[in-house]
């Protein structure tokens, strides 16, 4: 079953334009209305001044769609009956015809079923703490296994076990690239304690390892490209510790699993950080849009130069 693609987007990936997938889940399910609205719109733009065409992905009354509407990004906003939607549930939302949100996996999967190999998004699912006895490990890293389509993200949400995370990453063979640092960033944070894998200095050495490792290895496989959240937006990792273990004790308090795990974390950290987090949330979302876009016009130059030797 191919997507529903828009005609922007399938004449931009038909031409071997830049183009930068978005997900939706943060619309519905990672801020509040109407801020939510305000942010998809936002990074669409950002996009584009980054010399790139944006597709946001969501499923529409059961139809996998690859750059959705203004209407449509009002609707994903707005209603609360919009599903959370993983790869796993892709195919029961089409066979109902329900909208659903698309997580980063399920992001990954359909931008690559459209020809997209880059994406932005706020930061990436992992290891959750406690899953030596949970098994709580997100889809998005067995997704990142096998779809390539690379992700710029501000790392691995920091209420996950980020050392876990990127041991799982390398097991699963991943590569993991931080931008312009020497350390894996925390989301909010910009420092982990956990040392970059590989770290690169621009978006030309970002394309370069794209094309390395789906043309010149032929690995079908996702890249993580880590860039930290911006020095002025981000909120100290030592800071943190304490809210998110506060938000943990809540959340086994309340005995909440499953896919409402992470929303109901973040809205805990957003109210004991008295906001700092969501505006964190918002900068290194908008931080991502920036360095996807370069990112995309640096490997469709290097696509472009290969295919003409």
């Amino acid at each position: 079953m191919i997507p529903k693609i828009s005609p922007e987007v399938e004449a931009a990936v038909r031409a071997g334009t830049p183009v930068v997938a978005l997900e939706s889940t943060i619309i519905s399910h990672g801020m509040p209305y109407p801020q939510n609205v305000e942010m998809a719109s936002e990074v669409e733009s950002i996009v584009r001044r980054g010399g790139a065409i944006p597709a946001t992905i969501a499923v529409i009354d059961g139809v996998c769609t690859v750059g959705v509407t203004d209407g449509e990004i009002d609707l994903l906003a707005s209603r609360p009956d919009v599903r959370k939607a993983t790869t796993r549930d892709l195919p029961f939302l089409i066979a109902t015809g329900t909208t659903g949100a698309t997580t980063v996996a399920a992001t990954m999967h359909l931008a690559a079923m459209a020809g997209i190999r880059i994406f932005a998004t706020g930061g990436i699912g992992g290891v959750h703490r406690g899953a030596s006895t949970s098994f709580d490990i997100s889809a998005d890293l067995t997704e990142m296994a096998t779809t390539p389509v690379a992700v710029v993200c501000a790392g691995v949400k920091s209420i996950l076990d980020i050392t876990a995370t990127l041991e799982h990453l390398e097991t699963l063979g991943v590569p993991v690239l931080v931008l312009g640092s020497d350390e894996f960033p925390a989301f909010f944070s910009r420092s982990s304690g956990q040392p970059a894998p590989h770290r690169i200095n621009d978006a030309e050495q970002a394309a370069a390892v794209l094309i390395a490792t789906w043309r010149g290895l032929q690995l079908r496989r996702g890249i993580c490209i880590a860039n930290p959240v911006p020095v002025d937006d981000e909120v100290p990792a030592a800071e943190l510790d304490s809210v998110i273990a506060a938000a943990l004790d809540d959340l086994a308090t309340g005995g909440i699993t499953g896919q409402a795990v992470t929303p109901f974390l973040l809205s805990r950290i957003v109210e004991q950080t008295a906001g700092r987090s969501l505006a964190a949330n918002m900068a290194l979302v908008k931080n991502n849009a920036a360095v996807a876009a370069d990112i995309a016009v640096e490997y469709s130059k290097l696509t472009a130069e290969r295919s003409a030797t």
